[in-house]
């Protein structure tokens, strides 16, 4: 209990005594602790933090100072990732395990120490080993500073939505099973809102609700914490003005259909106009291509103030699951707010320009059922996990664990979105792109059509990037930068790569350190569709990674 009374002691200096708010330290503690859960109609042993399924909520302001002590009580390997917190100069608390740091082991700890510079709004945490943030993941929510106002009209209350998957299976086992397989892992059994499915065939599994009063509006902080799903989120009978996406404004606009990959976050204004009554929320998938997917739609309830018990919920039509047009009129809506306060500093020259196919293939393996394993990659190179952090070998000059000659362009140029080529074989390495401090950066994402076009979110640690441009098949140099949004891009750390398209983001290098790049489907980065970026060192310290804090994990 004393880690409560200590963060209830500072939060409450910062709300009597602004002055106090400007260097705050708020600690928080993490038991990695196993409880069964239930749902479904079925119970089963989860990872989870402080027994919490969504985990606890990590409130900060815009420059505070976080310390998070995690304490590992279950026979897993356990990090944690504090997603999109730019975690300047301070990569040893990023969380991705052989990234940035090696596990947490069981019965060991490790404090989480980071500054929140220069960002405000909604993200996420979560596990970043196997497939364990099925279950620990959970909401930072970032306060702007004292005295400071929302860009748009103050909300009466906010309200945080964690969406996410559940299977009635041990996560950990499906994982193992398809990597021994060489195939597919099975599919998860269920969405969810705050944690619950809702009813479903065969069990009327419990459901969330949302309890509104008419005439006041709501700040939604949503947050999709989904291993494999892209997800479309709706409300029957009422709009959401979008106001902020990646813990960075947006320029309002208002939509019935919110699209959210794994990893986004999105904060919405409901506005209670609808009088009594309830209505259904609904959370359906999106795969616009013949992959297999959870098709199963998690639903909640609206609840109006004054509602009789008995009143029939109002009900919505949720989009086709292929709906790409929604997902299109969502994602081209999204536009930086570009105010004086908040300006999208879009870099206008560029010092590296990167085109990275990604998808997935197919490799040799003799232990596997078909005697070939399903694999993914990233300009043809399928990433390789080191048995050293990356991070720690660069500081400490460690040889033998990565190498600095990731391509900056496919190996092998082909018809990325056309008929793939006959050798659907990748390379294995663990390779890293380099750059130096402070370098302007281009990124085309490439979607290929290896097996199957698929849409994928991509995530990148340790930066917020502008997409700048997206497209449909393959990239055409000469002509589609021509139509980049250079102005007011949405800015952002996970952004979805259309299927059989393409997407640009350019950002500045100003954070040292080692950066992970993945596909945020967990299916996708457990086969290899990542790489990393090693930024070194500027001028003196003030441009120099932090020294690793005393107790590092040691691999």
């Amino acid at each position: 209990m004393a880690y409560r009374i200590q963060i209830a002691v500072v939060v409450v200096a910062a709300f009597l005594f602004p002055a106090l708010a400007e260097a705050v330290v708020r600690h928080y503690k993490f038991s990695v602790v196993l409880k069964n859960a239930t749902r479904l109609c079925s119970t089963k042993p989860i990872v989870t933090i402080n027994g919490k399924f969504p985990g606890p909520t990590l409130y900060a302001r815009e420059d505070d100072m976080v310390t998070v002590r995690v304490v590992n009580h279950v026979q897993y390997n356990i990090t944690i990732h504090w997603h999109g917190i730019r975690q300047i100069r301070t990569g040893w608390a990023d969380g991705p395990a052989y990234i940035t740091q090696c596990p947490i082991q069981p019965g060991q700890s490790y404090i989480y120490n980071f500054t929140v510079m220069g960002q405000r709004g909604t993200l996420l945490w979560h596990a970043h080993i196997t497939w364990l943030r099925a279950t620990v993941h959970g909401a930072i929510v970032i306060l702007p500073k004292h005295g400071v106002p929302y860009p748009f009209p103050k909300p009466d209350k906010e309200e945080i939505i964690v969406l996410g998957e559940w299977w009635k299976a041990d996560v950990e086992k499906v994982l193992n099973q398809a990597m021994q397989s060489g195939l597919a892992p099975n599919l998860s059994d269920s969405h969810t809102i705050n944690g619950h499915p809702g009813p479903v065939s065969n069990c009327s599994s419990q459901g969330y609700t949302l309890h509104v009063e008419t005439g006041k509006t709501y700040m939604l902080r949503i947050i999709n914490a989904a291993v494999n799903d892209e997800l479309f989120f709706k409300l029957a009978g009422h709009n959401l003005t979008i106001v902020e996406v990646d813990a960075t404004y947006t320029k309002p606009f208002s939509t019935d259909t919110l699209f959210i990959a794994p990893g986004q976050t999105t904060n919405a204004l409901l506005t209670a106009n609808q009088g009594t009554g309830k209505y259904l929320i609904a959370v359906s998938p999106f795969m616009d291509t013949v992959v297999a997917v959870d098709n199963i739609t998690s639903t909640g309830t609206l609840h109006y103030k004054g509602t009789d018990a008995l009143v029939p919920t109002a009900l919505t039509t949720v989009p086709p699951q292929n709906a790409t047009p929604v997902t299109n009129t969502f994602v081209e809506s999204l536009r930086s707010l570009n105010s004086k306060n908040y300006p999208a500093n879009v870099p206008l020259t560029i010092d590296h320009s990167l085109y990275l196919t990604i998808g997935v293939g197919i490799n040799p393996c003799a232990t596997c059922v078909n005697g070939s394993r399903a694999v993914a990659d990233v300009n043809n190179v399928t990433f390789v996990m080191p048995t050293t952090a990356l991070l720690q070998a660069h500081y400490f000059n460690i040889s033998g664990v990565f190498t600095n000659d990731f391509p900056g362009n496919p190996p092998i140029p082909f018809n990325y979105t056309g008929n793939p080529p006959a050798n659907l074989k990748t390379m294995n390495g663990t390779k890293v792109y380099r750059v130096a401090y402070n370098s302007s950066v281009q990124v085309v994402l490439q979607g290929t059509a290896f097996l199957a076009p698929e849409s994928h979110p991509i995530h990148l640690h340790g930066f917020n990037f502008y997409g700048i441009g997206k497209g449909v098949g393959n990239f055409d140099p000469v002509n589609d930068p021509k139509k980049f949004n250079l102005v007011d891009p949405v800015e952002r750390n996970t952004i979805s790569v259309p299927t059989a398209g393409w997407t640009a983001i350019r950002f500045k290098a100003d954070n040292p350190g080692v950066w992970f790049l993945h596909c945020h489907l967990e299916v996708h980065t457990t086969w290899g569709l990542k790489m990393a970026f090693l930024v070194d060192n500027g001028k003196g310290p003030n441009e120099s990674i932090l020294p690793p804090p005393s107790d590092l994990p040691q691999c």
